[in-house]
């Protein structure tokens, strides 16, 4: 496999409502400085170096944040922007940009990512990219990454692996089985004994034409309305009615020509503010800070805090909270409550949408 004849999407369109306020619908995650001093979607893009030139990286995000990718990745090309007018999940996202990707070279592999992981060593994934690659064209395969579970997380989609097809170097290819989204606790557990499941990291890679006779079998109602509309002609009309469904469902729980490739290097999905810890190592205390604020800390510990540009921050006395200051919104919270941020995003849908 060589650069010349792989290409690779990367997914910028979310809204990443779980970092509010930081992320917002004009600035969300995926170009906020999170596990790294550059944006997420920059990181993402400089995962690839070496292996996927700028002008083989595709970006597919909506029309108010096409501006925002330019300025995180200024070297890439405009015209590798697709702009998709409305969000539909992933499979349609998957197909505008197959779409194009076989007007330009209909004999290429691509690989799908999103644009706010954390990964590392940029080695080793590059290494996971190859061997998926190779998977992808032994067999015409859908090859999926899967994540080595280090404890039961319910808030993770999980990859049953069956027997093993083949071996590309240190790394090897299973039969995917099943896919199960977010189990509960006790499934979870059964999952990390078992030794068989894998966290679905929402990495895909496989040939272009293979992904899009996929979707021709699996989701016509996605694949030839675009067809029939092109890049650009039509997209405007048709794009808001196509169905908005994720490409695990469309495609991967439907196909049988489905492989895992497991991984065991470093990935988080940060999801949350209380994921920030296993990407900003803490101090000695706990403390957790970042995005560019001084920290004050007295007599406090296991606090998160995030905040940006030249500001300080000042903590007397307190534990175990998330302080983030962005703009004109500060959100304070327990530890273990942040994940009902979104309740304050849905209040401020009806109340007070200037601040989303």
């Amino acid at each position: 496999m060589t650069s010349t004849d792989y290409y690779a999407v990367i997914m910028a369109g979310g809204s990443g409502t779980r970092f509010w306020p930081a992320s917002r619908k004009a600035r969300p995650k995926q170009f906020l400085p999170i596990g790294s001093e550059v944006p997420m979607i920059t990181a993402t893009c400089q995962r690839l170096d070496g292996l996927i030139p700028l002008e083989r990286i595709l970006v597919v995000t909506s029309g108010d944040l096409a501006a925002q990718v330019l300025e995180c990745l200024p070297d890439l090309p405009k015209e590798n922007v697709l702009v998709e007018p409305v969000g539909r999940n992933t499979a349609p996202c998957v197909a505008l940009a197959a779409l194009e990707i076989e007007r330009r070279s209909p004999d290429s592999v691509h690989v799908v990512l999103p644009a706010d992981h954390v990964i590392q060593p940029k080695s080793e994934f590059q290494a996971s990219l190859r061997a998926a690659a190779a998977e992808a064209q032994r067999a015409e395969r859908l090859v999926t990454l899967g994540v080595q579970p280090t404890f039961p997380a319910t808030g993770y989609g999980y990859i049953q692996s069956g027997a093993k097809v083949a071996e590309h170097g240190e790394f090897h290819a299973h039969q995917v089985e099943s896919f199960e989204e977010k189990p509960l606790q006790q499934r979870a557990e059964q999952f990390l004994a078992s030794g068989d499941y894998f966290w679905n990291a929402g990495i895909f890679v496989w040939k272009t034409s293979t992904v899009l006779a996929a979707l021709a079998k699996f989701a016509p109602g996605i694949l030839t309305p675009l067809q029939q509309a092109g890049r650009a002609t039509g997209l405007e009309e048709i794009y808001p009615k196509l169905p908005a469904t994720p490409v695990d469902i469309a495609v991967m729980e439907q196909a049988d020509n489905r492989s895992v490739i497991p991984i065991s290097y470093r990935w988080d999905d940060v999801g949350s503010w209380t994921s920030l810890p296993e990407v900003c190592p803490p101090d000695e205390n706990g403390n957790c800070v970042t995005g560019g604020t001084t920290a004050l800390l007295e007599d406090s510990s296991g606090n998160i805090v995030f905040g940006e540009g030249d500001t300080l921050t000042a903590l007397i006395g307190v534990q175990d909270l998330v302080i983030v200051r962005s703009g004109d919104a500060v959100l304070v919270c327990p530890r273990d409550r942040a994940q009902e941020v979104k309740r304050v995003v849905e209040r401020l849908g009806i109340e007070g949408a200037q601040f989303l």
